[in-house]
């Protein structure tokens, strides 16, 4: 397996963690919004931070290309937050999950238009046992009733989340991993401080019994669920093709089914177990030679 494949894996189950800092923060108080918000502008905080004090050369840039960074942090990292919060809000988690993971098939569409990569046969084969798997661990039914307006929300966020794969293939053209994302998260930052009521965050910390505990929590979540898997993916994507790790990310409901079983006890269904091997059995797809040689995908 390529370094690059590893790399996108290991954020796929970082970014899988993620909710069990999500369901520790919602006993403050915090709502959905806020703590997506909180982890965006932790994350461009941290960013800031270690670039600044580590490799200051990394944060020139060009002012033309912030348009870039502003596709990555905002048209990407924060839309897709708060539509896939929206559509939760207006059907079943399970729902939304399934809504996002149409990604792949949006990142693989667009790759095809404007990097002009090939639609290979184990490319799809790996994108059918994906998706297949996404809706087999997220439980989903065929009796299930989607709204006009969750539907809407649910495939913006998956266009969204695939907008980060694209925007992030032409800045890493440019620019280092480092910088790509630092600049990403500075944007979605700034954004998020718009829909997240910060004034509100402040209260919700200052009555927490713990108040250095509670924003010591949201550190970790950032550092944890954002800075790292971000960056990980980022370096992933200068070395892979952005339909491809795509597919790949899509290990992130697998992580997130086994950490719900091992953390919170929920119960893992022989249907979630197939989910999980299906898409485990995609990433093989994508990694596989039998020559050893790179991986064409």
């Amino acid at each position: 397996m390529k370094k690059a494949s590893i790399w996108i894996i290991i954020a796929g189950i970082l970014w899988g963690i993620m909710g069990i800092f999500v369901r520790k923060l919602e006993t403050y108080g915090f709502t959905s919004i806020q703590i997506a918000s909180m982890r965006l502008i932790g994350g461009a905080v941290i960013f800031l931070l270690v670039t600044a004090l580590f490799d200051r050369e990394k944060l020139r840039i060009h002012l033309r290309d912030l348009k870039l960074f502003f596709g990555m942090g905002v048209c990407s990292i924060l839309l897709f937050t708060i539509c896939y919060f929206t559509t939760i809000s207006m059907a079943s988690l399970s729902v939304a999950a399934i809504l996002l993971y149409t990604e792949p098939v949006m990142v693989m569409l667009m790759s095809l238009v404007l990097f002009k990569e090939k639609l290979t046969g184990r490319k799809c084969a790996a994108l059918v046992l994906a998706f297949g798997g996404c809706v087999l661990v997220t439980g989903i039914g065929g009796a299930v009733q989607v709204s006009a307006p969750a539907l809407f929300t649910g495939l913006l966020s998956a266009f969204g989340y695939g907008l980060y794969s694209i925007f992030g293939t032409y800045a890493l053209k440019k620019y280092h991993p480092l910088t790509a994302t630092t600049y990403a998260f500075l944007c979605g930052g700034i954004g998020a401080l718009f829909v997240c009521w910060p004034l509100d965050i402040v209260k919700k910390i200052g009555v927490s019994e713990k108040p250095v505990m509670t924003v010591g929590l949201i550190l970790m979540m950032a550092f944890f669920t954002a800075v790292l898997p971000y960056l990980f993916y980022t370096i992933g994507l200068s070395a892979t093709r952005a339909s491809s790790a795509a597919i790949m990310a899509s290990v992130e409901p697998v992580v997130a089914t086994i950490a719900g079983f091992l953390v919170f006890h929920e119960v893992l269904t022989p249907a979630s177990v197939t989910g999980v091997l299906l898409v485990l059995g995609a990433i093989v797809v994508l990694n596989y030679n039998p020559k050893k040689t790179t991986c064409n995908a």
